[in-house]
Protein backbone atom coordinates (compact mmCIF):
# COMPACT_ATOMS: atom_id res chain seq x y z
CA UNK A 1 0.00 0.00 0.00
CA UNK A 2 1.33 3.35 -0.35
CA UNK A 3 3.71 5.42 -2.28
CA UNK A 4 5.84 2.41 -3.21
CA UNK A 5 3.17 0.09 -3.64
CA UNK A 6 3.39 -2.87 -2.08
CA UNK A 7 2.77 -6.31 -3.31
CA UNK A 8 -0.55 -7.52 -1.71
CA UNK A 9 -3.39 -10.45 -1.74
CA UNK A 10 -3.72 -11.89 -4.90
CA UNK A 11 -0.86 -9.40 -6.03
CA UNK A 12 -2.70 -6.65 -5.79
CA UNK A 13 -0.92 -3.49 -4.64
CA UNK A 14 -3.05 -1.25 -1.99
CA UNK A 15 -5.28 1.45 -4.40
CA UNK A 16 -4.29 4.93 -3.42
CA UNK A 17 -6.98 7.26 -2.49
CA UNK A 18 -8.77 10.32 -0.51
CA UNK A 19 -9.74 12.63 6.33
CA UNK A 20 -9.89 12.69 9.70
CA UNK A 21 -10.84 10.79 12.70
CA UNK A 22 -10.04 10.56 17.15
CA UNK A 23 -10.09 7.86 19.87
CA UNK A 24 -11.26 4.67 21.81
CA UNK A 25 -12.52 1.84 23.91
CA UNK A 26 -11.01 -1.72 25.76
CA UNK A 27 -10.36 -5.68 26.84
CA UNK A 28 -8.12 -8.12 27.88
CA UNK A 29 -4.27 -8.27 27.22
CA UNK A 30 -2.76 -8.96 23.92
CA UNK A 31 -0.76 -12.03 22.76
CA UNK A 32 1.74 -11.36 19.93
CA UNK A 33 2.33 -14.33 17.79
CA UNK A 34 2.91 -14.97 14.24
CA UNK A 35 0.76 -16.67 11.89
CA UNK A 36 2.50 -20.49 12.37
CA UNK A 37 0.02 -22.56 13.94
CA UNK A 38 -4.06 -23.27 14.54
CA UNK A 39 -5.72 -19.69 15.99
CA UNK A 40 -8.48 -20.22 17.76
CA UNK A 41 -11.42 -18.28 17.82
CA UNK A 42 -13.51 -17.72 21.22
CA UNK A 43 -16.35 -19.23 21.55
CA UNK A 44 -17.94 -16.17 23.75
CA UNK A 45 -16.59 -12.87 25.53
CA UNK A 46 -16.50 -11.70 29.13
CA UNK A 47 -18.37 -8.21 29.31
CA UNK A 48 -18.19 -4.85 31.61
CA UNK A 49 -20.80 -4.15 34.27
CA UNK A 50 -23.90 -2.15 33.42
CA UNK A 51 -26.15 -4.93 32.17
CA UNK A 52 -24.88 -4.13 28.76
CA UNK A 53 -23.77 -7.43 28.55
CA UNK A 54 -27.79 -8.67 28.00
CA UNK A 55 -28.41 -6.47 24.93
CA UNK A 56 -29.34 -8.00 21.69
CA UNK A 57 -28.95 -5.66 18.61
CA UNK A 58 -32.04 -3.24 18.90
CA UNK A 59 -31.24 -2.58 22.76
CA UNK A 60 -27.64 -1.80 22.19
CA UNK A 61 -28.47 0.47 19.66
CA UNK A 62 -31.03 2.46 21.66
CA UNK A 63 -28.74 2.73 24.67
CA UNK A 64 -25.98 3.99 22.44
CA UNK A 65 -28.13 6.62 20.94
CA UNK A 66 -29.75 7.88 24.14
CA UNK A 67 -26.33 7.05 26.54
CA UNK A 68 -25.44 10.30 28.50
CA UNK A 69 -23.26 8.91 30.82
CA UNK A 70 -20.45 11.50 29.73
CA UNK A 71 -20.06 15.38 28.87
CA UNK A 72 -19.94 14.21 25.24
CA UNK A 73 -23.59 13.72 25.04
CA UNK A 74 -23.77 17.57 25.45
CA UNK A 75 -21.84 18.41 22.38
CA UNK A 76 -22.58 15.52 20.03
CA UNK A 77 -25.25 15.61 16.40
CA UNK A 78 -25.17 11.88 16.58
CA UNK A 79 -24.10 8.83 18.17
CA UNK A 80 -21.86 6.80 16.03
CA UNK A 81 -23.11 3.27 16.48
CA UNK A 82 -21.19 1.37 13.52
CA UNK A 83 -22.37 -0.26 10.42
CA UNK A 84 -22.38 -3.52 8.28
CA UNK A 85 -22.75 -7.02 8.62
CA UNK A 86 -23.91 -8.14 12.19
CA UNK A 87 -22.28 -11.87 11.92
CA UNK A 88 -19.43 -10.32 9.69
CA UNK A 89 -16.00 -12.53 9.88
CA UNK A 90 -14.02 -9.20 9.60
CA UNK A 91 -14.59 -6.46 12.60
CA UNK A 92 -12.74 -3.28 12.03
CA UNK A 93 -12.68 -0.62 15.03
CA UNK A 94 -11.09 2.80 14.53
CA UNK A 95 -10.79 5.47 16.72
CA UNK A 96 -13.42 8.53 17.81
CA UNK A 97 -16.14 9.98 15.39
CA UNK A 98 -14.92 13.20 13.17
CA UNK A 99 -17.05 15.90 12.13
CA UNK A 100 -18.19 14.49 9.04
CA UNK A 101 -19.17 10.95 11.15
CA UNK A 102 -21.09 13.62 14.10
CA UNK A 103 -22.93 14.75 11.23
CA UNK A 104 -24.16 11.72 9.50
CA UNK A 105 -23.98 8.92 12.54
CA UNK A 106 -21.63 6.44 10.40
CA UNK A 107 -18.15 5.65 10.55
CA UNK A 108 -15.43 6.41 8.57
CA UNK A 109 -16.90 8.82 6.13
CA UNK A 110 -15.12 11.68 4.00
CA UNK A 111 -11.59 10.86 2.92
CA UNK A 112 -10.80 8.26 5.45
CA UNK A 113 -13.78 6.63 5.04
CA UNK A 114 -12.92 6.63 0.78
CA UNK A 115 -9.44 4.91 1.67
CA UNK A 116 -10.82 2.81 4.61
CA UNK A 117 -13.19 1.39 1.15
CA UNK A 118 -10.53 1.50 -0.97
CA UNK A 119 -8.22 -1.18 1.49
CA UNK A 120 -11.55 -2.85 1.30
CA UNK A 121 -12.19 -3.17 -1.80
CA UNK A 122 -8.20 -4.89 -2.09
CA UNK A 123 -8.87 -7.42 -0.16
CA UNK A 124 -12.33 -8.46 -1.46
CA UNK A 125 -14.21 -6.86 1.01
CA UNK A 126 -17.05 -4.21 1.32
CA UNK A 127 -19.13 -2.16 3.68
CA UNK A 128 -22.45 -2.17 1.56
CA UNK A 129 -24.63 -5.46 1.85
CA UNK A 130 -23.21 -8.67 1.21
CA UNK A 131 -22.69 -12.16 2.84
CA UNK A 132 -20.87 -11.83 6.42
CA UNK A 133 -17.74 -13.56 4.78
CA UNK A 134 -17.35 -10.25 2.20
CA UNK A 135 -19.25 -7.32 4.43
CA UNK A 136 -17.53 -6.29 6.79
CA UNK A 137 -18.98 -4.35 10.54
CA UNK A 138 -17.37 -0.87 11.37
CA UNK A 139 -17.21 0.35 14.95
CA UNK A 140 -15.31 3.17 16.80
CA UNK A 141 -13.89 2.94 20.39
CA UNK A 142 -15.91 6.15 21.03
CA UNK A 143 -19.52 6.74 20.11
CA UNK A 144 -19.30 10.27 20.40
CA UNK A 145 -17.70 12.82 18.78
CA UNK A 146 -14.82 14.90 21.16
CA UNK A 147 -15.15 18.38 20.49
CA UNK A 148 -12.81 19.93 18.18
CA UNK A 149 -11.64 15.95 17.22
CA UNK A 150 -9.72 16.04 20.66
CA UNK A 151 -8.35 13.04 22.42
CA UNK A 152 -10.80 11.16 24.05
CA UNK A 153 -10.53 11.54 28.17
CA UNK A 154 -10.06 8.47 30.11
CA UNK A 155 -13.38 8.72 31.70
CA UNK A 156 -14.68 8.65 28.42
CA UNK A 157 -13.51 5.72 26.87
CA UNK A 158 -14.22 4.09 30.09
CA UNK A 159 -18.52 4.89 29.26
CA UNK A 160 -18.15 3.54 26.23
CA UNK A 161 -15.84 0.41 26.53
CA UNK A 162 -19.07 -1.84 27.50
CA UNK A 163 -20.70 -0.49 24.21
CA UNK A 164 -17.74 -2.10 21.83
CA UNK A 165 -17.23 -4.92 23.99
CA UNK A 166 -21.07 -5.87 23.83
CA UNK A 167 -20.80 -4.87 19.39
CA UNK A 168 -17.72 -7.74 19.53
CA UNK A 169 -19.47 -10.07 21.57
CA UNK A 170 -22.60 -10.26 19.11
CA UNK A 171 -20.52 -10.10 15.56
CA UNK A 172 -18.11 -12.84 16.80
CA UNK A 173 -15.31 -11.75 13.95
CA UNK A 174 -12.92 -14.14 13.23
CA UNK A 175 -10.36 -11.33 12.69
CA UNK A 176 -10.30 -7.67 13.89
CA UNK A 177 -8.51 -5.21 12.51
CA UNK A 178 -7.93 -2.23 15.21
CA UNK A 179 -7.34 0.82 13.07
CA UNK A 180 -5.72 4.03 14.90
CA UNK A 181 -3.49 4.75 17.76
CA UNK A 182 -6.47 5.00 20.39
CA UNK A 183 -8.03 1.77 19.07
CA UNK A 184 -5.08 -0.22 19.35
CA UNK A 185 -3.74 1.11 22.82
CA UNK A 186 -7.30 0.43 24.40
CA UNK A 187 -8.18 -2.80 23.05
CA UNK A 188 -4.78 -4.44 23.62
CA UNK A 189 -3.97 -2.24 26.94
CA UNK A 190 -0.86 -1.26 25.66
CA UNK A 191 0.94 2.13 25.67
CA UNK A 192 3.23 1.12 22.93
CA UNK A 193 3.08 3.06 19.62
CA UNK A 194 1.64 1.28 16.50
CA UNK A 195 5.03 0.89 14.97
CA UNK A 196 5.75 -1.29 18.02
CA UNK A 197 2.32 -3.71 17.95
CA UNK A 198 2.36 -3.92 13.84
CA UNK A 199 3.69 -6.80 12.19
CA UNK A 200 2.31 -9.96 14.60
CA UNK A 201 -0.63 -10.93 15.22
CA UNK A 202 -2.62 -10.53 18.70
CA UNK A 203 -5.46 -12.02 20.72
CA UNK A 204 -8.60 -9.93 21.87
CA UNK A 205 -10.38 -12.41 24.24
CA UNK A 206 -9.29 -15.20 21.72
CA UNK A 207 -9.83 -13.84 18.82
CA UNK A 208 -7.28 -12.52 16.47
CA UNK A 209 -6.19 -9.31 16.43
CA UNK A 210 -3.82 -7.20 13.94
CA UNK A 211 -2.69 -3.55 14.50
CA UNK A 212 -2.41 -0.90 11.78
CA UNK A 213 -2.69 2.66 11.02
CA UNK A 214 -5.64 4.88 10.65
CA UNK A 215 -6.89 5.91 7.53
CA UNK A 216 -6.55 9.75 8.30
CA UNK A 217 -2.70 8.92 9.46
CA UNK A 218 -2.12 7.50 6.13
CA UNK A 219 -3.68 10.71 4.42
CA UNK A 220 -1.37 12.77 5.90
CA UNK A 221 1.69 10.19 6.07
CA UNK A 222 1.38 8.36 2.79
CA UNK A 223 4.39 6.50 3.14
CA UNK A 224 3.39 4.51 5.45
CA UNK A 225 1.11 3.00 3.06
CA UNK A 226 3.13 0.39 2.33
CA UNK A 227 3.35 -0.54 5.89
CA UNK A 228 -0.76 -0.70 6.49
CA UNK A 229 -0.73 -3.09 3.09
CA UNK A 230 1.38 -5.22 4.54
CA UNK A 231 -0.99 -5.39 7.63
CA UNK A 232 -4.10 -5.98 5.59
CA UNK A 233 -2.17 -8.85 3.91
CA UNK A 234 -0.92 -10.29 7.85
CA UNK A 235 -5.38 -9.88 8.73
CA UNK A 236 -6.08 -12.09 5.13
CA UNK A 237 -3.95 -14.38 6.06
CA UNK A 238 -5.18 -15.10 9.28
CA UNK A 239 -8.41 -15.20 7.84
CA UNK A 240 -7.37 -17.80 4.98
CA UNK A 241 -5.43 -19.89 7.63
CA UNK A 242 -8.53 -20.28 9.64
CA UNK A 243 -10.54 -21.40 6.64
CA UNK A 244 -8.16 -24.20 5.52
CA UNK A 245 -8.62 -25.20 9.33
CA UNK A 246 -12.44 -25.09 8.70
CA UNK A 247 -12.96 -22.69 11.92
CA UNK A 248 -16.81 -22.21 11.81
CA UNK A 249 -18.24 -19.40 13.40
CA UNK A 250 -18.16 -19.07 17.31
Amino acid sequence: MGAAAAPGVAGRPLPAAAGAGTASAASAPAVARRVDGPIDVAPGLAFGSGGVEALDWPALRAAVENCRACALCNSRRHTVFGVGNERAHWMIVGEAPGEQEDLRGEPFVGPAGQLLEAMLQALGLTRESAPAERQVFIANTLKCRPPRNRNPAPEELAQCEPYLQRQLALVQPRVILAMGRFAVQSLLRSTLPIGKLRGQVHSYQGIPLVVTYHPAYLLRNPVDKARAWDDLCLAAEVMEQQQRQGASPP
